[in-house]
């Protein structure tokens, strides 16, 4: 499928949300690499079970800690990847599903879980962990709610989407590994980042919400 057509139909998917900037790059390296999956013959949903057991992988080196917060951010990263690649394979062989929507959610709130709970095994504390990952719970919880009450899929693209998060831990899973005196450190500010990240995504969708539903 060529790229254009791609993008247009992830558009007509997500309520009409353009495919541009920082969204139609990511959409366009989904493309590339799905390309393959697709002349395979992998399914979407065989993908989607493929990167939470990546994303569960990201456990073993963050209780580790110390160098191996490197692996960490190299195995999140594979996960975040296989994460857009079930869509995309989706999109491309017109095997798009309710029920593989629901599977797609399900994994994906449980990567998150796994992702922010690898910066508390890398030291940061638990209840900011738990803030941080309540508060994305809260940004897909009332996206979907919304979604279910009549508006759009998706609303508004938020500075909290799923690969906000990723780049987040990847980048503080990053510091810690390679200052890994300050390893602990490094985790806090990034379950820091997830709260304060979180929090503002959550306002720009209850803004929407409530600006879309009025009627």
């Amino acid at each position: 499928m060529p790229r254009a057509e791609y993008l247009e139909r992830w558009t007509a998917l997500h309520g009409g949300v353009p495919a541009t900037g920082l969204v139609g790059g990511w959409l366009t390296m989904a493309h590339a690499l799905a390309g393959p999956l697709v002349r395979l013959r992998v399914g979407p949903d065989g993908v989607t079970l493929l990167g939470l057991g990546v994303a569960l992988a990201a456990l073993w080196p963050a209780s580790a800690g110390g160098r191996a917060a490197l692996a960490v951010a190299v195995v999140v990263t594979v996960a975040g990847v296989l994460d857009n690649l079930d869509g995309a394979v989706a999109v491309m062989t017109g095997r798009v599903t309710r029920r593989g929507a629901v599977l797609d959610a399900v994994c994906d709130r449980l990567a998150d879980a796994v992702f922010v709970g690898c910066l508390w095994l890398l030291g940061a504390p638990g209840w900011l962990v738990v803030a941080g990952g309540a508060v994305a719970w809260l940004h897909e919880y009332l996206r979907a709610r919304a979604a279910a009450g009549g508006m759009s899929e998706v609303g508004v693209v938020s500075i909290s989407e799923r690969p906000t998060r990723i780049v987040v831990t990847v980048m503080f899973a990053l510091g810690a590994g390679i200052y890994p005196g300050a390893g602990e450190r490094w985790a806090l500010a990034g379950a820091a980042a997830w709260l304060v990240v979180g929090v503002v995504g959550f306002v720009q969708v209850v803004v929407v919400v409530r600006r879309r539903l009025a009627g």
